[in-house]
């Protein structure tokens, strides 16, 4: 049987949106991405939990922070192991809003892979698509650290990210469907808002487009679907980065694709103005977008709650 993940990949990059690098195994992923959130549920559990002993026992005399990043950067490296691409490693959230320690840190969890003999090329440094983020990317990617920007819900984010020269953004389909949903309460019409219509979908349609309108070279990575059919409605987006649960839905499920959705020939022809951002412009437009302002905050919120549990998780184990 030809499944929907097999069509899929024809058109797109499928990636596996776990820290759980077993089950990466079971659906030949070509990248991985990882999050504070993601490591913090696989060293929970009882197969993962030797790596996080063996880290600290590694790392006897490091900073909290080092210890971290060193936790991060074995399961990057397990995952390596399996994937034929790219792995992703978040610097700490809680940076999202300094530029200098945001360049800092991702330079010291790059120099951990470096001295691991991995190379620049493998990695991608995930940032929280702020202001201070973005241009934290801009001066890494100078420097030859592939920068994956995260968190982004609109057009004017993604904008930014380009004229940073970032090498991927990852757009968020299933918060922003969230958003919406939440927003309409029993108005909510599920199959009026299914498919092409799906609000998540339709933001990354929209960058989709602008980006290949204008030759951005940045790639596009959508992310957090809620069911899999967000997820077809983004085939012929360069990558799309897939639960574990999802993944083996598509597997399972005869395929139906016969072209993809997203094309940027069709793209280039497309009416589209360019956009034009300063930070106060960038702001101001965020700004005005309730829902990216919203989910941009929760999340952020999210990865540092996680990132202080795991924290706490690594000072109870050194005890």
């Amino acid at each position: 049987m030809t499944t929907s993940l097999d069509y899929l990949r024809q058109f797109t990059t499928v990636v596996a949106d776990t820290g759980d690098f077993e089950t990466i195994q079971q659906h030949s992923p070509t990248d991985a991405t990882t999050n504070p959130s993601l490591i913090l549920k696989a060293v929970q559990q009882d197969n993962y939990r030797p790596l996080l002993l063996e880290t600290i026992k590694e790392h006897p005399n490091s900073s909290m922070e080092d210890v971290v990043d060193y936790l991060l950067v074995k399961f990057g490296q397990k995952i390596l192991n399996i994937v034929p691409g790219r792995v992703s490693t978040e610097v700490d959230a809680r940076l999202s809003f300094d530029t200098a320690a945001t360049v800092n840190r991702a330079r010291s969890i790059i120099q951990k892979y470096n001295d691991a003999g991995i190379s620049n090329q493998k990695v991608l440094i995930k940032i929280a698509a702020t202001w201070e983020g973005i241009q934290a990317a801009r001066i890494l990617e100078q420097e030859g650290i592939k920068c994956n920007l995260t968190l982004v819900f609109c057009l004017a984010q993604a904008v930014a990210c380009a004229d940073a020269n970032v090498q991927l953004i990852s757009p968020f389909v299933g918060r922003i469907y969230d958003w919406y949903k939440k927003q309409a309460g029993q108005q909510w019409d599920e199959n009026a808002n299914a498919g092409l219509n799906d609000p998540g979908v339709k933001s990354v349609t929209q960058i989709f487009n602008y980006y290949k309108k204008f030759a951005v070279k940045t790639e596009i990575m959508g992310a957090s679907f809620r069911n899999i059919n967000q997820i077809l409605a983004l085939s012929g987006c360069d990558l799309l980065t897939i639960s574990p649960d999802l993944l083996s839905k598509l597997s399972q499920q005869e395929g139906s694709l016969s072209t993809k959705v997203l094309d940027a020939s069709s793209a280039q022809q497309a009416l589209i103005e360019p956009l034009t951002l300063s930070e106060s412009r960038f702001r101001f437009l965020l700004n005005e977008d309730a829902m990216a302002t919203e989910k941009l905050a929760e999340g952020i919120r999210t990865f540092v709650a996680d990132a202080i549990k795991l924290d706490a998780l690594i000072s109870t184990s050194l005890c």
